[in-house]
């Protein structure tokens, strides 16, 4: 018969090493989930920078691309002064915006699904805005009007037979998304310019860790 000192040792003994074992693994996890969000943050940069170098043709033009100072795996793209800019509690498309979003979304649609960025793009955004007049719903609306009417030109400008393939994986990533009024535009004084925040841009996101399977996230930490 075995003396209780003895089973209780073991039992502490036993507790001791999984509990060992149990702070190694949270470390290990700790450690790769840190590597990973520096990976993050670099594959944000180099997507920006080869994002500009693709969109170096429409950058010439006045088109804007930047890190988003919100979202550290957000990306800017703000379309040039005026094209996307709209009336006054409209939601209609300027005839020099959709010629833009014709020629420019085939372009990046072609980027985006790409090899080199398909698995690395979470969503692009087609993000509408408001200037402050009006109240928070009607400009919550207005704002997800715009956006839609940003997002159907998009789509329509993939129209051509060959570019279905891309169409369909722009899809994927496309949404829309109405700001209202909380992001608006002021001029040097700081008052608000209520024409230019009156506009659409789009937002594209870079995949975070959580949106990575677990298993590409760990690597050979848990192989």
């Amino acid at each position: 018969m075995a003396h209780p000192e003895n089973n209780s040792g073991f039992s502490n003994s036993f507790t001791d090493l999984m509990t060992s074992l149990a702070v190694i693994f949270i470390l290990l996890l700790c450690a790769s989930l840190n590597n990973a969000q520096q990976e993050g943050e670099s594959t944000r940069n180099l997507v920006l920078t080869e994002l500009q170098e693709e969109l170096k043709e429409f950058m010439a033009k006045g088109v804007g691309i930047k890190t988003d100072p919100k979202d550290p795996l957000g990306l800017l793209i703000l379309v040039p002064e005026g094209l996307l800019a709209f009336e006054f509690d409209r939601s209609e498309i300027p005839p020099d915006g959709e010629i833009f979003l014709k020629t420019f979304i085939p372009k990046l649609s072609k980027i985006i699904c790409s090899k080199k960025f398909l698995k690395e793009i979470n969503s692009i955004i087609v993000e509408g805005h408001t200037d402050s007049a009006g109240t928070a719903q009607h400009n919550w609306e207005l704002s997800q009007r715009r956006s839609m009417s940003v997002f159907r030109t998009s789509l329509s400008a993939l129209d051509r037979i060959e570019l279905k393939k891309e169409k369909s994986f722009f899809l994927q990533f496309l949404a829309a998304s109405g700001r209202g009024s909380a992001e608006l535009i002021s001029d040097s004084t700081g008052e608000e310019n209520a024409a230019l925040s009156r506009r659409v841009i789009f937002k594209i996101r870079v995949r975070s860790i959580e949106q990575r399977p677990l298993i590409e996230i760990l690597g050979p930490a848990i192989g």
